[in-house]
């Protein structure tokens, strides 16, 4: 994979970015600071994230992929004509959402939830830390990618002061499609204010049709409020400013950042590859834990982790 100095054309969420200087660029590597904690500290404050380039061990995190495709061929998500290690989608495969092919996977637990990764965040932290026990586990095939949003509407409950860890499991092309931060954007509460604070699983309980999808299972998030920020994220770039920054990840790298971070993924324009990665989240012990997100079976969106109030 090519290491470009100068970025093609790319589209998230089915609209193709702007590409000039001062609105489209690289994410800043952070890898040179890894053993330097306070500048660590400070580029998060100015950046709203971090990218630690070759960080993790990438026979590791490559055995870990193995791991992970050979429950998605298992499941039918891989094509069943190539071997799944090369993550081929299923002819007419889409969006796979695939947090169970975690659980009881030695080779993801450890490699997110012990090892480097923790050193990372409890350095960071300076304190003990812990992680939320629900891992968001995505195969994506070719197709739209993540519309721009920021985390902590779905995990606000408890601190907000926690960190997202996006992990590629492979390599990640610009046609492949990783993740987009949108740059400064932490820092725009006048534009996130009545935004971030909201809680996707929340629902007016003085209004009956609310009422009976919370107590009926209904799908999706809330009934209030999904937690999209935008459907457009070149025109939320003209609003906010800044750039959308991308990069072309490796097995290895993690990105990590906040939960003011407005962010979104690039489209899958290959015509038959997946995109494999996860999220997972870490913070201070000492801090409340949202409770959607943690236990054997943790609720979250489910009935379970919805919350009345009155609108």
């Amino acid at each position: 994979m090519s290491t470009l100095t100068a970025l093609p054309q790319l589209y998230s969420y089915g609209h193709a970015l702007d590409m000039a200087d001062d609105k489209a660029g690289l994410l800043r590597d952070s890898s040179d600071a890894a053993e330097d904690v306070v500048e660590l500290r400070r580029r998060f404050e100015e950046d709203g994230y971090l990218y630690m380039r070759g960080y993790l061990d990438r026979d590791e995190v490559l055995r870990a992929r193995a791991s992970i495709t050979e429950r998605l061929a298992a499941e039918g998500v891989t094509d069943r004509n190539r071997p799944h290690i090369e993550g081929y989608a299923a002819p007419g495969g889409g969006y796979a959402f695939k947090p169970e092919v975690t659980k009881n996977n030695a080779a993801i637990q450890t490699l997110l939830y012990s090892g480097r990764l923790v050193e990372f965040y409890t350095r960071f932290f300076g304190e003990p830390i812990r992680h939320y026990d629900f891992t968001w586990l995505r195969a994506i095939g070719p197709g739209k990618g993540t519309n721009p949003h920021c985390d902590l509407p779905y995990m606000g409950r408890g601190t907000h002061r926690h960190m997202t860890c996006w992990l590629p499991y492979g390599d990640i092309s610009f046609e492949l499609g990783g993740l987009v931060i949108l740059e400064g954007s932490h820092k725009r509460m006048d534009l996130l204010k009545n935004y971030v604070y909201r809680d996707v699983d929340s629902f007016c309980e003085n209004k009956p049709e609310q009422v009976a999808n919370a107590h009926n299972g209904n799908q999706g998030f809330g009934w209030t409020f999904s937690g999209t920020l935008s459907h457009n994220p070149p025109v939320l770039r003209n609003k906010f400013g800044g750039r959308w920054l991308t990069t072309e990840f490796r097995a290895g790298d993690f990105l990590t950042f906040g939960m003011f971070t407005v962010h979104a993924s690039l489209d899958n324009r290959t015509p038959d590859r997946l995109r494999i990665s996860s999220d997972s989240r870490y913070q201070r012990a000492s801090d409340p834990i949202d409770e959607r997100w943690v236990g054997v079976n943790p609720p979250g969106h489910s009935t379970a982790g919805k919350r009345g109030r009155i609108c």
